[in-house]
């Protein structure tokens, strides 16, 4: 399996929760987990962080990942992860000797990774000849329902005709946790889903991740129960 460079994209810029990419968890920066566990990745040649904060850069560093300085314009509320990507795979081909054709994208508020994940993610991409591939996690005991203009309607089930649950469906969460992406599909499509999609199944406890400070002690109890620090 060829080697793929990881981006870990981190604005400075939080509203929720200040400085939310280097918040304290569970012993360690938010952001410095994804970067480990990228690096402990075989199929990691080597990690990036893309930000805009004198700060991030300083945890990236500490932990050994390169740091890709983003310009403020594509560093505001409105910026989109595909910019971040763009810019950072013309950082790469342009500034260092790596392979660019595809990238390993991590999301730093989403750290519930067990050792394997990266690398099987990958390995399904490469075998099912994907474009794109997304991290999801199902989501078996929730019934939703939505707020429409003729009323709340269910969503996932029907409400009038109650079927088993094993008999439903089965629908996904995009959990936010890996994706991965040609770069001819971002160049073409500006997204980080092509036509050719691979999904890797994550465990439903997978699909938290840091937005509040309410989110980090749920995450760093999942992180100490299943063994991840």
């Amino acid at each position: 399996m060829n080697r793929s460079v990881a981006v870990i994209p981190a604005r400075g810029g939080s509203k929720g929760l200040v400085n939310k990419n280097i918040y304290p968890v569970a012993g360690k920066p938010l952001l410095a987990w994804s970067i480990l566990q990228a690096q402990a990745a075989e199929g990691i040649i080597e990690v990036f962080v893309s930000t805009d904060s004198p700060l991030i850069a300083d945890v990236a560093i500490e932990y050994g990942a390169r740091v890709i300085d983003r310009p403020p314009h594509l560093a505001t509320d409105t910026s989109t992860s595909e910019e971040a990507l763009h810019h950072a795979l013309e950082e790469i081909e342009q500034h260092h000797q790596l392979p660019s054709d595809r990238v390993v994208f991590l999301q730093a508020t989403s750290p519930l990774r067990l050792p394997g994940d990266i690398d099987n993610a990958l390995q399904l991409f490469v075998s099912e000849c994907a474009d794109s591939l997304m991290s999801v996690t199902r989501p078996d005991d929730l019934t939703l329902w939505e707020k429409r203009a003729t009323g709340w309607e269910s969503v996932n089930f029907d409400f009038r005709n109650r079927a088993m649950r094993q008999d439903r469906p089965q629908q996904y969460i995009e959990n936010g946790s890996i994706y991965i992406v040609s770069r001819d599909v971002l160049e073409r499509v500006n997204n980080r889903i092509g036509a050719k999609l691979s999904v890797y199944c994550m465990q439903f406890w997978q699909t938290w991740e840091v937005d509040t400070i309410e989110e980090i002690d749920l995450i760093e109890f999942y992180m100490h129960k299943k063994k991840l620090v």
